[in-house]
C-alpha cells in the first residue's frame, strides 16, 4: 500500500500517466487519487490549487478531498464525477450532446480572466516544448500523422517561426483555458446530455482560447465517422460556442501541444 493512500479504503490502480503519475480509484468508486514522484510534486500541488479555484467559480468539476506529500512524492485525492468521459461516447451520443458541450466550453472561457491567478500562456508552453524537445522526449504517437516522421527539432522550429504573430493574437483573445481539453477530460451526464464536469485540471490557466478549441475539435475527430461529418460538427460547435475559430490558430496549437508532453 502506498503510504500516501493509507486509509480505510481499498484502492485499485487505474492508469499510469504522464510524468510518472499513477491514478487509483477507491473501492466504492467515489474518489480518485493521483500519486506522483517527488520531482513533480509541485505540479500536483498546482493541480490541487487549480481544481479548488475553478470550483469556486461555479464551473463543474471534481472536489479536492485531500492532499498529502512526503519525501516519496505527493498524492491528490478528489471526488469522482458521475457520468461518462466524452471520448467514450458513440458518434450518435456525442452528436446528441455536442451543442451542450460547446456551451459548457463557452461558459468556462467566460470566467473572468482578470480573476484567474494561473497562467498557461504561449511563452510558458513554448519553454516547456523546448525542454521536451531538447531531452528528445517527444512521443511521436501524440503527433499528427503527417508529422510523425519529422524530427521534433524541425517541428519546434516551425512553431517558433510563428511566435510573434501568435503572441499578438493571444494578447487580444486570452481566456481561462482548461489546458488539456480533449474529450477524455470532459465528463458527460448520459441522462441529461449536459457536460457534467471538466477533469484533470493541471494545465488550467490563461491562454488563447484556440489552445482549448484545437484539442476538443481534434479529439472529436476520432469519434466522427468521416471528415465530412467532422466538418459539419465543427460548424455546429462554433454556432453553439458563439465564435468561429481561426483555422490557422487551431492548426498552430494542435502542432504545439504534442511537443509539450514529455
Amino acid at each position: 500500500m502506498n503510504p500516501l493512500l493509507a486509509d480505510d479504503a481499498d484502492w485499485t490502480p487505474v492508469t499510469t500517466g504522464l510524468s510518472g503519475a499513477a491514478v487509483f480509484r477507491s473501492a466504492d468508486g467515489t474518489r480518485y487519487a493521483k500519486h506522483v514522484p517527488a520531482e513533480v510534486a509541485e505540479e500536483l500541488a498546482g493541480e490541487r490549487d487549480r481544481t479548488v479555484w475553478l470550483a469556486a467559480q461555479g464551473v463543474p468539476g471534481p472536489r479536492v478531498l485531500d492532499f498529502r506529500s512526503d519525501g516519496s512524492g505527493a498524492c491528490l485525492v478528489t471526488s469522482a464525477v458521475a457520468g461518462v468521459p466524452a471520448d467514450q461516447l458513440s458518434a450518435a451520443d456525442l452528436r446528441a450532446c455536442w451543442g451542450r458541450l460547446a456551451e459548457a466550453v463557452r461558459a468556462l472561457h467566460a470566467v473572468p480572466a482578470a480573476e484567474c491567478p494561473f497562467h498557461r500562456d504561449l511563452d510558458l508552453m513554448v519553454a516547456v516544448a523546448r525542454a521536451v524537445v531538447a531531452c528528445d522526449l517527444v512521443n511521436p504517437d501524440f503527433l499528427p500523422v503527417e508529422q510523425q516522421d519529422t524530427p521534433a527539432r524541425e517541428l519546434l522550429a516551425r512553431v517558433e517561426a510563428q511566435l510573434d504573430r501568435r503572441r499578438e493574437q493571444e494578447a487580444s483573445d486570452t481566456v481561462v483555458c482548461h489546458g488539456d481539453l480533449t474529450l477524455a477530460n470532459i465528463v458527460v451526464d448520459p441522462h441529461t446530455r449536459d457536460a457534467a464536469a471538466f477533469v484533470d485540471l493541471g494545465r488550467l490557466g490563461l491562454a488563447d482560447r484556440h489552445a482549448d478549441l484545437a484539442l476538443v475539435l481534434a479529439s472529436a475527430r476520432e469519434t466522427w465517422p468521416d471528415e465530412r461529418q467532422a466538418e459539419r460538427q465543427d460548424a455546429a460547435f462554433a454556432e453553439r460556442y458563439g465564435t468561429a475559430p481561426d483555422p490557422e490558430r487551431l492548426r498552430f496549437y494542435l502542432h504545439l501541444d504534442p511537443l509539450t508532453w514529455g
